[in-house]
């Protein structure tokens, strides 16, 4: 269902937007632009088959309107496949707000941005990602009902995100080195946003030898100072000796150059899309020995907690659910160990299994 077609035949230059979105299977994109407010914004709905689309907004000052369009399209596909493998009923979408998080970020803005969530009519339900907090978030639910994350509600999600990468990590050094125990480990966290700074918390308290950078040098001193953790340089992360590389930022972090750069044997963050191509990057990853947690069953907890507010279900279910993803990662890792095909792809075909599963379920009879 899902495999990326040859678009040789599609004219680029007349129609780019509709290529793109047909490599992937994207069923809509909405451009949203408001300029009283400044917004300038893209909503990206991949597929609806198991559910709604959820996924979160991030806000982030992209190099240009491309940059933001492959972004979008790679998380909102992403979604679909974390959805899926988690077991929950959701479909995948994701949005991108155009902007600095730190400076240019208003009610009026989230406002207008919740009426083009709003033209969706459920289609879409949106959350608070990178750049976005659930307080921005309350700004959007004014504007419509489609949001979740929201204070008093479930609430920031990144706590079980979180610990969702950390006990994904351990079932990582379970195979890796015998041990799911990460006490003594060198791990290099890459990003101490909400998630990372939660993720460098719990390994600290467990004993790991902790490496961060980030490119929000307050965040990055206050979480140094309260956790142990020692500061490096924003490149130099891909040169220190380590045992666990968890990219918690951006994506694409795993690439060639870094991948001739890296000593660790696991990779294991948060981050969305950390493969900057697949079908390159997750083969020599393996051929490499690294084990590689595919980042959409790894970072799985944050949407769990969303679809725990949809269903009105506890933080202690969200937190019970997340557990789970030791035991997924666990599978991938020792499947891809066994049968000698990367983790990313077997994690794929568990996704897309479920979901043509239920899309047969769903046809009309």
């Amino acid at each position: 269902m899902f495999e990326v077609k040859n678009i040789e035949d599609v004219n680029l230059a007349e129609n780019p937007v509709i290529a793109r979105m047909g490599q992937y299977d994207h069923e809509q994109l909405l451009f949203c632009n408001d300029n009283s407010t400044g917004l300038k914004a893209i909503i990206a709905v991949h597929n609806t088959v198991l559910g709604p689309a959820l996924g979160g907004t991030r806000m982030w000052m992209y190099s240009n309107e491309q940059e933001a369009l492959t972004d979008v399209l790679r998380l909102s596909r992403g979604m679909t496949y974390k959805n899926s493998i988690s077991g929950l009923n959701l479909g995948g979408g994701k949005a991108v707000i155009i902007g600095d998080s730190h400076s240019m970020k208003s009610e009026a803005l989230f406002r207008r941005f919740g009426k083009f969530v709003n033209s969706l009519a459920g289609k879409y339900i949106t959350a608070e990602d990178v750049g976005v907090s659930p307080i921005d978030m309350t700004w959007v639910n004014m504007e419509t009902p489609h949001v979740v994350g929201l204070p008093g509600k479930s609430g920031d999600p990144s706590p079980v995100t979180a610990h969702g990468v950390y006990v994904g990590m351990k079932a990582c050094a379970k195979q890796q080195f015998g041990s799911d125990s990460l006490a003594g480990k060198k791990v290099a966290v890459q990003g101490v946003g909400h998630v990372g700074e939660y993720l460098v918390r719990a390994l600290t308290k467990e004993g790991a030898h902790v490496f961060i950078s980030d490119i929000y040098e307050p965040t990055l001193r206050r979480v140094a100072q309260e956790t142990g953790a020692t500061v490096v340089g924003l490149d130099e992360i891909y040169d220190i000796d380590m045992d666990i590389y968890a990219p918690c930022a951006l994506g694409a972090t795993i690439n060639d150059e870094t991948l001739s750069r890296l000593t660790c044997s696991i990779i294991a963050g948060a981050a969305n899309n950390q493969l900057k191509q697949e079908d390159i990057h997750g083969r020599l990853v393996m051929e490499k020995g690294i084990i590689y947690a595919p980042d959409f069953a790894l970072n799985a907890g944050g949407v769990i907690n969303c679809y725990s507010e949809v269903k009105g279900l506890s933080a202690e279910w969200a937190m019970s659910k997340a557990e789970e993803i030791y035991a997924t990662i666990g599978n991938i890792v020792r499947r891809s160990a066994d049968e000698r095909i990367p983790t990313y792809r077997i994690a794929n075909k568990m996704a897309e299994e479920r979901i043509e599963s239920i899309g047969k379920v769903k046809l009309p009879l």
